[in-house]
């Protein structure tokens, strides 16, 4: 289990949306926090209520573009959440791969652009879709530069490492949008692979490995709620390499455990 002695902000008035946690061969880690941008918005007590009635944590509750963001990177728009019950909401033993309530409708291709991204962003994705379509799995990522695509992955500009991106429409559609943030860079190509991986994953309907507990990899938290259904064929142990952790540390390699791998070969 990943621990760490001291704990510090990583920029303190950035959004570490999908947050850094250094494993035990380090002494720091990094933690949430929470921009100006989200502490100007005020989110009306009925949405809160109605994230905690579907089990969702709230407590690092914000807003981005007009959207809520829980569980550190997750994006839930207002017609989403109305839209959500609580009537599928599955819990199981530590460790295993999840999936959302939606799933893309496969076969298909799924197009991914890039906007604004850095040199090493750039490339990043890249590997990111190269990780996906190594898979043979019966979801073709292409990358394109031009017109629109399926998803848009997005730099912004931010000294806080991480991204965030949603889940699956009811309709079989990937999320259309990652958002990655420029400070994410300094911890090199690698880490900003394992970054765009997990929230493409998520764009096709992947959970975090550790939603039953997040403290598993960042060292705080608990369970994240929400619509979560067990992945067959995924270990009942804890899945320390997963890229679907909900935290991520300083030294990742960018590539899928044997569990996603799995995990994603069930789903498509």
């Amino acid at each position: 289990m990943f621990k760490s002695t001291r704990r510090f902000m990583l920029a303190a008035a950035g959004v570490a949306v999908f947050s850094l946690n250094f494993s035990c061969t380090s002494d720091e880690a990094i933690s949430p926090g929470q921009s100006s941008e989200a502490l100007d918005q005020r989110i009306p007590s009925e949405v809160v209520n109605k994230l905690q009635e579907l089990c969702f944590y709230t407590g690092d509750l914000y807003m981005q573009d007009g959207n809520y963001v829980v569980e550190g990177d997750i994006i839930i728009s207002p017609a989403e959440l109305a839209s959500l019950t609580d009537e599928v909401n599955t819990t199981g033993p530590n460790g295993e791969q999840y999936r959302t309530c939606n799933i893309v409708s496969a076969p298909r291709t799924i197009t991914v652009t890039g906007s604004g991204l850095t040199s090493t962003q750039d490339a990043a994705l890249d590997m990111a879709v190269e990780n996906f379509n190594q898979l043979g799995i019966s979801l073709v990522f292409q990358r394109v530069y031009s017109g629109k695509a399926d998803i848009t992955v997005r730099n912004r500009t931010s000294s806080s490492a991480g991204g965030s991106a949603g889940f699956p429409s009811n309709g079989g559609k990937p999320y259309g949008s990652v958002t990655i943030y420029s400070g994410t860079d300094v911890y090199g190509l690698d880490v900003v692979e394992h970054v765009m991986t997990h929230e493409i994953g998520h764009c096709v309907g992947l959970r975090h490995t550790d939603y039953f507990n997040r403290s598993y990899s960042c060292g705080s938290g608990g369970n994240e709620g929400g619509c979560a259904i067990h992945i067959p064929g995924t270990p009942t142990g804890a899945d320390r390499n997963s890229v679907m952790l909900a935290c991520f540390s300083a030294n990742e390699s960018g590539e899928f455990s044997s569990a996603d791998k799995t995990a994603l070969q069930y789903l498509y």
